[in-house]
């Protein structure tokens, strides 16, 4: 059997058992079952077993494990109980299911994201447009194809209107291929970038239309012959997930360290070199190991970062790489389109020029929007003119019908206007839309009272002036013209040739009325420090006339054209560029030019789009945003942000989520550093003095519920209040920027002395007078753990604020609260329940002893307090 590309267009669709008007549902359905999707084989996943084997990889794990052993020995060789290995064993198992559980969430919510950002298909379906998951596509299906579309699956074009794709993926040739749905004249196998009226899945639409039946799909395409399996993508790390990495590198080798100066210190003091003695001073440098090193740091990131994201996206902003989150918070400029992001995208025609009829007609033909009974569908702008010829008795049905479209030169955001050729009674017909002033330029006449009169300068002026009142009303404004070409086409239907010498008809005035949620969303930017400023191929009068509306500028000064962009260097452009709210009339290559002179300026940018054009432009910015709604696969795939909601509120609602989570992840930095660095100190400072603050068995208990739940419930605190009423963040800040570095050492410190105390006045009251401790005290050792372990549960409520009072009167953070009730209820059970008290190491406290140790530990709030006021204090005086 031929290939599809030597077979006649009719032909592949009988063999693909399909029709021009595609399959049935039911039909798609079967299909769907026995291809599977269309999609390209993954590896396979990692499973939970290998999860928890990779976790026990871990160093921190590891040492912990040549503890247990180190134990087992010392208590065989004392003939003890293997409580302490049992318990030891029991923590390292509990840290290891906890991490695979943790990183399995993680990657649900990335996975979660994929698929909301997964890439759609226009498909005919039962004779109707339908949008599908391109994962749904069967052979046999028929997709429509435009500027813009990744192309989802191998197929043999049906139709062909000036489609251009660019096939690099597959062939390595840059240069887009002009398609054509014509057959084909060869002989045998024809090289893959060759086969013009064949279309495949990896490649880009990026000129023209066209329509195609589906041949293949998933790994029966080229690109699944040529791909044989798809590596697992790796989870992309962000700047502060592997600067966290690194920390906690440096920390091991910092502590390592520490251990061996511990180990060499104790045996030289004790002067005692036997086994037990090696092995129990062994036991006090792993001790150290244990309380310094955050083992839940990176995790309880990753959890807190990917949590945030699916937060985003149930407001509309799906955040396709995580390295956005932290770039959000930074932003200070966003560049907005206009249409559709600033308003709501839905045209309508208000006022028109020139005879109703002929212009309503050259409008609907002239256009890609369908009609329906519901209305007219497709893009906002054509589908008001369709409505607007629908209103003056010409539905498009009845106009193809009488005029059916026989060639046409696609639109073009260079050329600002499409053109559309259709056959008459008399020959052919031509109908131009575009911009005013491009396609009036164009025009050598124009109808008047149904006759073709000379074009005039004072006629030119005139249609300007029409087009200016229009514009000065906020009215988006479009021209329509025509030609005859009697009973015969041009052989080149390129715009070239067509767009000249046009007879102009009128102009139709549509407006797009602001979104209402907008206006606070600007004012909201202002107050964060945000610079908000609009881009728009409208006309610069209509532009200012909407930016005036929504405060995004005070006087036309501030407006500047595309026309006028080209008159500077880039040199110019970035010195002038912060004078500027307003870009009209600018071409795709102008935002890229603008976004590059605010990153010159060292402003981190935003920058939205939706057409193939604006690709560049998205992928220069710090922030490329793409459209959901409008938006082409092209700018999609390159965006680090999709709107779902094509909102600019969204982008605002987004930056402070951004901030929110940057904050958070912060707290939870700062929370768990300090808790470990008061852990280090303690069992540092205990050792110099020659008494054992705690075990390992005791600090592995402590970080096990301080590194989890108050840590992941830090990451879920709301957002302060005053975070959209602060400049944006530097972006070259570090981790500990902002005085963290600071607070982490007092609070460290802080949580080591309150500790030291407990154990001190434990120690006291179980000897019964007072004198400094040496060995090990089990009273005192009891009150330490007690008092350690809910100290650094109380310091999480003082870590909801970096700098504001935690009484300030907000809404409380309920998870914190049940994980510090849920600690002090495990901590008490450890405590007084008598076997795993014994299993500790502890000791019978009386309940005066019980609340001195809680009201040591409650110490660490008014003293955090204390400091935070006089923090605001010097804030305050800092900025008069």
């Amino acid at each position: 059997m031929k290939p599809e590309y030597l077979q006649p267009a009719e032909e592949v669709l009988c063999s693909q058992g399909s029709q021009r008007g595609g399959l049935t549902s039911q039909e798609a359905a079967a299909r769907l079952e026995k291809h599977g999707p269309n999609r390209l084989q993954e590896a396979k996943k990692i499973t939970n077993l290998q999860r928890f084997l990779q976790q026990l990889k871990d160093p921190m794990l590891l040492i912990l494990m040549a503890a247990a052993a180190v134990s087992a020995v010392t208590s065989i060789l004392s003939g003890e109980k293997l409580t302490e290995v049992i318990i030891i064993l029991a923590v390292v198992l509990l840290n290891a299911v906890l991490g695979v559980v943790q990183e399995s969430k993680a990657e649900a919510a990335i996975e979660a994201l994929q698929t909301m950002t997964a890439a759609t298909s226009k498909v005919l379906r039962d004779g109707k447009i339908t949008v599908l998951h391109s994962a749904d596509l069967v052979p046999g299906d028929v997709v429509l194809l435009e500027a813009g579309d990744a192309v989802p699956a191998d197929g043999r074009l049906l139709e062909s209107a000036s489609l251009k794709i660019e096939e690099a993926a597959l062939t390595g040739e840059s240069v887009p291929v002009n398609k054509t749905a014509e057959t084909i004249s060869a002989e045998g196998d024809v090289p893959l970038g060759d086969r013009k009226n064949m279309c495949y899945m990896g490649s880009t639409v990026v000129y023209g239309r066209g329509s195609a039946v589906i041949t293949a799909t998933g790994m029966d395409t080229e690109m699944g012959k040529i791909a044989g399996v798809l590596a697992r993508t790796e989870q992309e790390e962000t700047p502060l997930q592997r600067k966290l990495t690194q920390l906690g590198k440096t920390l091991s080798y910092l502590v390592l360290a520490i251990c061996i100066f511990i180990f060499v210190f104790d045996l030289l003091v004790e002067g005692d070199y036997s086994l037990e003695a090696i092995l129990k001073t062994f036991m006090v440098a792993v001790s150290l190991a244990v309380a310094a090193i955050p083992e839940g740091l990176a995790t309880v990131v990753t959890v807190v970062l990917s949590i945030g994201v699916t937060n985003m996206s149930k407001r509309g902003a799906v955040i396709r790489r995580l390295t956005a989150v932290e770039t959000l918070g930074c932003t200070q400029v966003i560049c907005s389109d206009k249409t559709g992001t600033l308003t709501q995208n839905k045209m309508t025609v208000v006022d028109h020029t020139g005879p109703q009829r002929l212009l309503a007609t050259a409008m609907a033909l002239c256009s890609d929007a369908a009609w329906t009974e519901e209305g007219a569908q497709g893009e906002p702008t054509e589908a008001a003119l369709v409505n607007f010829a629908a209103e003056a008795g010409l539905k498009k049905p009845l106009l193809e019908e009488q005029q059916p479209r026989v060639a046409e030169a696609p639109f073009d955001s260079s050329r600002k206007m499409m053109s559309t050729v259709h056959q008459i009674d008399g020959g052919f017909i031509q109908y131009t839309k575009g911009a005013p002033d491009e396609v009036l330029r164009l025009c050598t006449c124009y109808i008047d009272s149904g006759e073709m009169r000379p074009m005039t300068e004072e006629k030119r002026r005139a249609i300007l002036l029409e087009n200016k009142a229009m514009a000065d009303r906020a009215l988006r404004v479009l021209a329509a013209a025509q030609r005859s070409w009697g009973d015969k086409l041009p052989e080149d239907i390129s715009p070239e040739t067509l767009e000249q010498d046009l007879c102009f008809i009128g102009l139709a005035g549509m407006i797009d009325p602001v979104r209402p949620e907008v206006k606070d969303a600007i004012h909201q930017c202002r107050k964060a420090g945000i610079r908000p400023v609009m881009i728009t191929g409208d006309h610069k009068d209509t532009a200012v006339a909407i930016a005036k509306e929504l405060d995004i500028l005070d006087s036309a000064d501030q407006a500047i054209t595309g026309s006028a962009l080209n008159d500077l260097t880039d040199e110019e452009l970035a010195e002038a560029v912060p004078r500027y709210s307003v870009y009209a009339r600018v071409q795709p290559e102008h935002k890229v030019r603008i976004v590059s002179a605010w990153k010159k300026r060292g402003a981190i940018t935003a920058m939205t789009g939706d057409g193939v054009n604006d690709a560049p432009s998205i992928k220069t910015a710090d922030i490329g945003v793409g459209m959901g709604i409008t938006g082409t696969d092209v700018t999609k795939n390159v965006a680090d942000m999709v709107l779902s909601d094509d909102n600019f509120a969204t982008i605002v609602g987004a930056v402070g989520e951004g901030r929110r989570i940057y904050d958070n992840i912060r707290k939870t930095i700062q929370f768990l550093l300090a808790s470990n660095m008061s852990e280090v100190l303690g069992v540092f400072t205990a050792t110099l003095l020659g008494f054992t603050l705690l075990g390992p068995v005791h600090l592995l208990f402590i970080n096990l519920i301080t590194d989890c739940f108050p840590a992941l419930a830090l990451g879920l605190e709301k957002a302060e209040p005053d975070v959209m009423d602060r400049p944006p963040r530097d972006s070259h800040d570090g981790i500990f920027a902002g005085g963290l570095g600071l607070d982490i050492l007092y609070q460290g410190v802080l949580i080591t002395v309150i500790t030291l105390a407990s154990y001190i006045i434990g120690h006291c009251v179980e000897v019964g007078y007072f004198e400094m401790p040496s060995g090990v005290s089990p009273h005192g050792m009891t009150m330490a753990f007690l008092t350690m372990s809910m100290c650094e549960i109380f310091h999480s409520f003082n870590m909801r604020f970096q700098r504001r009072s935690i009484f300030s009167g907000r809404s409380h953070n309920k998870v914190l609260w049940a994980a510090m009730l849920g600690s002090l209820l495990i901590t008490t059970l450890v405590l007084e329940v008598g076997p795993i008290a014994d299993a500790f190491g502890f000791t019978p406290v009386g309940w005066a002893e019980y609340g001195i140790a809680l009201a040591l530990a409650v110490l660490v709030i008014p003293v955090v307090e204390l400091v935070k006021f006089f923090q605001r204090r010097a804030a305050k005086k800092k900025h008069k």
